[in-house]
């Protein structure tokens, strides 16, 4: 045979091949064509048949798209399925969303059974949250992105995240993704492997990553531990936002770490020095110092001389005067000048004076006790006596007259 007779040969077989899909080509079979033009947003794609094929750019993705090019090039080979046709017209209309959505429903159902992690690229930002195209249309609510809360996610468009399928129904074409699903395990991982390697005592430095009513959550590694209230500061601290901000740069003790509940204890005081071991050199036994009434109880008042170091004035070291009551005299948050009596900074104990800082009143003139009976005149009285600046009568000299007449 020769090799003009093969190539005629060749060529019939070919032009079968053709007839054959032309005459078999139907609503709902599956091409595979190449897009030979891209115009009035929609692509043109060449099967073989005897008229090229169109995708309406609603069916060149499962995500809606402002133009055709962006799911598509010319010279891009895709695989379609027939959604009409129309010989009479010379129309075939195409879907490559179709075919894309029945493979990749395939892929997700594996995915979600191993509850694999993958990327996606987010393609539009809707009321409630993010779309992303994986075949299928994949909704990412607002509260499944990040592990904190997103105010605005307009630049959130063409970010690259890393999600896992939340819930999947392939009959209602619902597909939801989570990224906070992700983050909340690596977290937890992290967190884990952290609080494994913390040591009560340890002091560390962290950030300041939100403020609550009880207390701040601070950074430590990539993970959070709480500084209650209490442990801000060693004065009082009412409100921890009036004494720190999120982002502040803060050191950190660790009091406690609870592994099995996850929790981390911290104190920003604890790794300051106390106040107590300063206490010695502010303040010496004699100083007269300036305090202000922070508690007051039955037997005294407590009196704060530096944030953290308070000592106690004793009711009977409070007023010149007798009084009942610390009350009677003083008031919480009142400021005081005290005597420093004594102290003992092992012990934290510091025993104070209001009344040693004031000038004690003039004693009150004695009133002359009334005399009782008729006041007797020593000098007229021949029957009294003056011995040694004393006074002494006897009972013969004062009635002896009356005694000798009863005889």
């Amino acid at each position: 045979m020769s090799e003009e007779t093969r190539n005629q040969e060749a060529a019939e077989v070919q032009s079968q091949e053709q007839l054959d899909q032309i005459v078999s080509l139907k609503k709902g079979d599956t091409v595979k064509g190449t897009i030979v033009k891209l115009e009035d947003n929609q692509a043109y794609v060449s099967i073989g048949y005897k008229y090229d094929g169109v995708i309406p750019v609603r069916e060149l993705s499962a995500v809606q798209l402002d133009n055709a090019s962006e799911a598509v090039q010319v010279g891009q080979e895709v695989e379609c399925k027939v959604v009409s046709i129309n010989d009479d017209k010379e129309s075939l209309v195409l879907s490559k969303r179709a075919v894309d959505s029945e493979n990749a429903w395939e892929d997700l159902e594996k995915r979600f059974a191993d509850q694999e992690v993958f990327e996606v690229t987010v393609s539009d930002v809707v009321k409630g949250g993010l779309v992303a195209n994986v075949g299928v249309r994949g909704f990412i609510p607002a509260s499944m992105v990040e592990r904190h809360f997103v105010e605005d996610f307009s630049d959130y468009k063409g970010r690259t995240l890393r999600v896992k399928i939340k819930e999947l129904d392939r009959e209602n074409n619902k597909l939801i993704l989570s990224q906070k699903d992700v983050l909340e395990e690596e977290f937890e991982a992290n967190k884990q492997k952290v609080m494994s390697e913390l040591q009560d005592g340890q002091v560390l430095d962290g950030t300041v990553q939100r403020l609550t009513q009880f207390g701040a959550f601070v950074d430590v590694g990539g993970v959070d531990g709480l500084v209650h209230v209490s442990e801000i500061a060693w004065n009082h601290v009412e409100k921890p936002s009036d004494v720190l901000s999120e982002g502040d740069k803060v050191t950190v003790k660790v009091l406690k770490v609870d592994p099995e509940k996850g929790k981390i204890s911290l104190s920003i005081k604890a790794a300051q020095p106390g106040p107590w071991e300063t206490a010695g050199e502010q303040f010496n036994t004699g100083d007269v110092v300036t305090g202000v009434v922070k508690r007051l109880v039955t037997f005294g008042a407590f009196v704060e001389l530096a944030p953290g170091v308070e000592g106690l004035v004793h009711i009977s070291q409070i007023s010149h005067k007798h009084i009942g009551t610390p009350q009677e005299v003083l008031k919480e948050g009142q400021e005081v000048q005290v005597k420093i009596l004594d102290i003992n900074t092992s012990e934290q104990r510091i025993s104070l004076s209001i009344k040693e800082t004031e000038e004690a009143p003039e004693p009150a003139p004695r009133a002359e006790k009334p005399s009782k009976g008729p006041k007797i005149d020593l000098k007229d009285n021949p029957n009294v006596s003056l011995n040694n600046q004393g006074m002494s009568v006897t009972l013969g000299e004062r009635f002896g007259d009356k005694l000798s007449k009863l005889k």
